[in-house]
């Protein structure tokens, strides 16, 4: 399993199984989210094999999938939301960690500094999100 620490709250990687979880919730992550669409994985994977085992752990699960080249507000949105609900460090997963930490950004866009966010992702390997900058921005100025 490949855990990327993006903050002290939030780490992002690739698509885990449910035989993860345990190993997760040791690490002293609360909260899943899920940021990969179920028609990605086979079922084995999808969210409802890891939510019942998140649940089971303890854990909250969150799915909220984020379709390459159909990201919306709604998902920022849910993905700022399921956020701050936790009560404790966020694991949110997708193919690679890469849609986890766009949408991540754009959550947190005006809440923590952008340049810091893209080094952060950078350090990790999700050089990407520097295409974001501009959309981060505009969010941030929109109080978004």
């Amino acid at each position: 399993m490949d855990v990327r620490e993006l903050t002290d709250d939030y780490a992002v990687g690739p698509q885990i199984g449910p035989e993860d979880i345990s190993a997760l919730k040791q690490a002293g992550f609360t909260t899943v989210i899920c940021n990969r669409p179920d028609s990605e994985v086979a079922a084995d994977h999808q969210a409802d094999a890891i939510r019942q085992a998140a649940e089971a752990a303890g854990m909250n699960f969150v799915m909220n999938p984020v379709v390459h080249g159909a990201l919306t507000m709604e998902t920022v949105e849910a993905q700022g939301e399921a956020i701050r609900a936790a009560d404790g460090p966020v694991f949110a997963y997708c193919a690679s960690g890469n849609r986890s930490s766009i949408v991540w950004a754009l959550s947190q866009a005006g809440a923590r500094d952008t340049d810091e966010m893209i080094a952060a992702a950078a350090r990790n390997g999700y050089h990407q999100l520097a295409q974001f900058r501009d959309q981060i921005e505009a969010l941030a100025e929109n109080g978004n």
